[in-house]
């Protein structure tokens, strides 16, 4: 992410980088990342949730303001708490917001590897001063660099990080395509997508077919 907006970069090959597509957005400030989705303090322009399932062409994007009401975001975080997922946003003026994104009675598609998010504002804090940055706890015990060499270890001792090459074993497979060739495994999600099906998306989110 940059000035002009976000950007996908395709680093199969850390050697060789290349961007591959781009999302303009006028006052992006932040972003965060979990599962299939990309979620951007987009200043003035609320939250902007962008699907990443196809980084080749980021043009699916929902942007979310709770009518007008955040408008400085300035920093994004997402935790989950039960059955339910939270945005956190540090809405600059307007102080820390706080997003439900999924739960059980509001979205029946919550479960799966990816459920789509409808975004809902369900508590505001006014802070001291304007609300710049949200701080996170740390998502993995272990730091490795690109090519697979541990950095760091977090709290404990256990066993190695690891290599790149091993690191590639994970995301990449097999061409049927063009044999000799790698290219990237992805993963589908037939039981939230059949699920899905029975709703239709509406401009406030999601409305179950009669």
């Amino acid at each position: 992410m940059d000035q002009e907006g976000l950007k996908a970069i395709d680093i199969t090959a850390p050697e060789r980088p290349m961007v591959v597509s781009a999302l303009p957005l006028a006052d992006a400030r932040d972003i965060y990342v979990a599962r299939t989705y990309a979620y951007i303090a987009a200043g003035r322009q609320g939250l902007a949730i962008v699907d990443i399932r196809h980084p080749e062409a980021l043009n699916d994007v929902m942007v979310y303001t709770a009518e007008g009401q955040i408008n400085d975001a300035r920093g994004v975080k997402l935790g989950t708490t039960n059955a339910s997922l939270f945005a956190y946003v540090a809405d600059g003026k307007n102080g820390l917001r706080v997003l439900q994104l999924t739960s059980p009675n509001e979205t029946p598609w919550f479960e799966g590897f990816s459920p789509q998010p409808l975004p809902k504002l369900i508590a505001t804090y006014k802070t001291h001063g304007p609300a710049l940055a949200l701080s996170k706890g740390l998502d993995r015990d272990r730091a490795v660099d690109e090519s697979g060499h541990q950095v760091s270890v977090f709290g404990r001792i256990g066993s190695r990080p690891f290599t790149g090459l091993e690191m590639q074993r994970l995301y990449l497979r097999d061409d049927p395509a063009r044999p000799g060739k790698k290219s990237l495994y992805r993963v589908d999600d037939p039981k939230v997508d059949k699920v899905m099906e029975s709703y239709r998306t509406t401009e406030m989110g999601r409305v179950k077919l009669q």
